[in-house]
């Protein structure tokens, strides 16, 4: 619900809720709000521009499968033509199809 509201709104959403999980008697609330807490401005700048590392995480694991398919090339050119053409956007037509 936070990620929903305006930059405003979700800072006192997100402090209401850290104020309730501090008084809570369930552990794994406490240990859920220290560790919002800790990173609560970098979760509002998140919320404020609208950015996240998701996009980079999944190219990342993208790259370390076609690492793993690449293994017994001749040469490392051979893995970065294979990272290219499966993550750059380029779809070249390939002979006998349309």
């Amino acid at each position: 619900m936070v990620f929903a509201l305006p930059h405003d709104a979700a800072a006192e959403a997100l402090d209401r809720w850290i104020s309730w999980a501090r008084r809570c008697r369930i552990p794994a609330f406490v240990k859920l709000q220290k560790r919002i807490a800790k990173h609560r401005d970098r979760i509002l700048a998140a919320i404020e521009h609208r950015l996240s590392n998701g996009l980079i995480e999944s190219t990342n694991t993208k790259i370390r499968l076609i690492t793993r398919m690449a293994y017994g090339f001749k040469s490392a050119e051979a893995l970065i033509a294979m990272a290219m053409l499966s993550l750059g956007g380029h779809r070249p037509v390939l002979p006998g199809r349309k």
